[in-house]
């Protein structure tokens, strides 16, 4: 066993995850522009969550129906905060005047580079967590700031750094793009990886949810790239989802909110924001 699974289970992981990157890389939509691109995309979105249902089950099937459920909390959580992460991508590409074409591999890129930054931080966070119980209370406390940073921000672009906002085209390389896609995810990785740390500290449903919701964020951004400024009130949700989880974790050793429940309070938040943003713009 390896951090709650046996090294066949991680290798079976990371070999699912090799193979969904290299289909995804291989996409039609993805090696050249089309009028097709964005179905393209909406194709490859419903790819990767079928794949990452597909893994909840299996999960439930072979470690039972807790950790199935903290992973599938995990994903929604890490795949909702992730929205903020495109808008930046967004600010990013405008910035550096990037094609549609070169935008997958620097994507592509920042997807791996995603991967090896995020086991850094889980491994980081789980073993201080086992380590200092007060820990939990910085986490929590530091979810609480961002989430009130996020609601008062006015939108979800306003947490973009002032540094990504002066960003000058560059001269044919994807190198100061990529690094630029790598800094900011991990800016707001210091707020999602806590958050999924509310839900469980099982190191393999942690990271295999974290990651599987990071896989899909490329094909959503191609998904969501035309919508993305519609999305007027989801900063208010994001905001109230963290500050939920944050409160969650504050209390978790007095209260112990069922996974279920958390799962049925965060999808409230963020169909609600969903409805009013999309009613008021029709």
């Amino acid at each position: 066993m390896i951090a709650g699974a046996s090294w066949t289970w991680w290798l079976g992981f990371h070999a699912v995850v090799a193979a969904l990157l290299l289909v995804d890389s291989l996409l039609p939509g993805h090696r050249r522009e089309t009028r097709h691109t964005q179905t393209f995309a909406w194709l490859a979105t419903a790819g990767f969550v079928l794949a990452a249902a597909s893994f909840a089950v299996w999960i439930a099937e072979t470690q039972g129906r807790q950790p199935a459920l903290e992973w599938v909390g995990g994903y929604a959580i890490e795949t909702s905060l992730s929205v903020d992460n495109l808008f930046v991508f967004l600010v990013i590409f405008q910035g550096f005047q990037i094609s549609q074409k070169r935008q997958h591999s620097a994507l592509l890129w920042g997807v791996l580079g995603a991967v090896v930054l995020r086991a850094l931080f889980i491994i980081a966070g789980i073993s201080l967590l086992k380590r200092f119980d007060w820990i939990t209370w910085i986490f929590g406390l530091f979810l609480l700031y961002a989430a009130w940073r996020l609601a008062s921000g006015g939108s979800a672009k306003a947490a973009i750094p002032e540094w990504i906002r002066r960003l000058q085209p560059a001269k044919g390389s994807l190198l100061p793009v990529i690094l630029a896609v790598e800094v900011t995810d991990v800016i707001f990785a210091t707020d999602s990886i806590p958050a999924v740390l509310a839900i469980s500290h099982n190191p393999f449903v942690v990271y295999t949810s974290n990651i599987a919701a990071v896989l899909g964020l490329r094909a959503l951004y191609f998904a969501l790239a035309d919508l993305l400024d519609r999305f007027r009130y989801l900063h208010y949700g994001l905001g109230a989802m963290l500050g939920f989880v944050a409160l969650k974790m504050l209390v978790a050793r007095w209260i112990d909110v069922p996974i279920l429940d958390s799962l049925a309070v965060m999808g409230t938040i963020l169909t609600t924001c969903a409805l009013v943003s999309w009613l008021v713009d029709s």
